[in-house]
């Protein structure tokens, strides 16, 4: 076991001898990862609503449950605004739309006034959004001020305060029978499975398993470095065997990963609000199963190729392209749906499902063991080559 550890911490050492390694590490990653997220996520989505200032004149109570269905709105962001400060608001183009309720509205008056900024999609939205809201909640006044006119022709009421009480009443009626009322309208909506797509959620996880990925191939560099100087036959020349060699040097690169992969879920978390943490089981096997492959991918290639140059070359060539067909700089939907099903066959498919799986929709460990078993099934693959491969020169 000593002998493992000195072989993992003499190849750390030689990696970050140059402080540019530390670069590449984890700043540019990180770096990376918020230019390509837009900045942090807020704790809530932007409100996109057309925003409407709204200016109460009365004090009748239909005015009153006028500006709290208002506000209610899922269509648009009213506020209540005094009249000059919706007008300056309008003027600054800050709202698309003033609405005045009038002093006498819910008396006999159901009339509002609507200024709306010209040709403007937003002004139409609210214009709309509005109408539909009155309609909904002046219809039991309406059917009351109907009811009361009805009732004053067969029998006059003695004075106002009379009248007022009965619409009072009808008022309420009408609006216990409205909401008893059998709707008439049932709302459908499809979700397309798997479709959804976050920003911050795709560069995070992207720009982890690219920036982690290249240098778990690099580890190709080191066994061709060594090859070069002659330590590996060094190495061999004193009681070491084979098997201390491998799981040194690919156990130290796979530590390391999970050092830098901690970095950038950490990262994800504090700076741009992801819910990274909420299934740490799942997340632990996704990222264990990423940096296991990622190493034996690296092993592999180190069994191959003859020098460090050709080795760095290709491990930065290769891990790119892998990203990029994984789903890692674009979401995969952008694709036609035969690269779509090709791409299959590259581990950073796999691990790009397996993250944004956990990310965006919540998937446990249930859900995260077949892209990580998929993983670890290449990991198996390209680590029996690469040792059955491996030669010292």
């Amino acid at each position: 076991m000593n002998k493992i550890f000195a072989i993992a911490k003499k190849n750390a050492l030689v990696r970050f001898s140059s402080p540019g390694q530390l670069t590449f590490f984890i700043v540019l990653p990180l770096v990376f990862t918020f230019v390509l997220s837009g900045g942090p996520a807020s704790a809530t989505a932007q409100d996109t609503r057309p925003k409407v200032a709204v200016v109460n004149e009365s004090s009748s109570s239909a005015a009153a449950e006028l500006m709290d269905a208002l506000r209610g709105s899922s269509a648009i962001n009213a506020s209540a605004n005094a009249r000059e400060q919706a007008q300056t608001a309008f003027e600054n183009n800050d709202v698309a739309t003033i609405l005045t309720i009038p002093q006498n509205f819910g008396e006999r008056e159901w009339a509002l006034n609507i200024k709306s900024q010209t040709n403007s999609l937003d002004a139409m939205a609210a214009e709309r959004a509005i109408s539909n809201v009155a309609s909904q909640t002046s219809r039991a006044q309406t059917a009351a001020y109907f009811a009361a006119q009805e009732a004053e022709r067969i029998r006059p009421f003695t004075n106002a305060a009379d009248r007022q009480a009965f619409v009072t009443r009808a008022a309420a009626n009408a609006k216990e029978a409205l909401a008893q009322a059998t709707s008439r309208l049932s709302v459908t909506q499809a979700v397309a499975a798997g479709a959804t797509y976050d920003e911050a959620a795709q560069a995070s996880a992207g720009q982890l398993i690219t920036w982690v990925l290249i240098p778990l191939l690099s580890v190709s560099a080191v066994f061709a470095y060594e090859r070069a100087k002659g330590t590996q036959k060094r190495a061999f020349a004193t009681p070491t065997s084979k098997a201390h060699i491998l799981i040194g040097t690919i156990g130290g690169e796979f530590v390391i990963a999970l050092v830098q992969m901690t970095l950038m879920v950490a990262f994800g978390v504090f700076a741009l609000n992801l819910p990274w943490g909420r299934q740490p089981l799942a997340l632990a096997a996704m990222l264990i199963a990423f940096g296991v492959c990622g190493a034996a991918l690296g092993t592999m290639l180190g069994a191959f190729i003859k020098t460090e140059g050709q080795a760095q070359g290709l491990s930065i060539m290769l891990g790119m392209v892998m990203a990029l067909l994984g789903g890692c700089w674009y979401p995969l939907e952008m694709f036609p749906e035969s690269v779509q099903k090709a791409v299959q066959i590259t581990p950073t498919f796999w691990a790009m499902r397996g993250l944004s799986d956990i990310l965006v929709r919540g998937v446990g460990l249930a859900g995260a063991l077949l892209p990580a078993g998929v993983l670890m099934a290449f990991a198996v693959v390209f680590l029996s080559i690469g040792v059955w491969r491996f030669r010292v020169e």
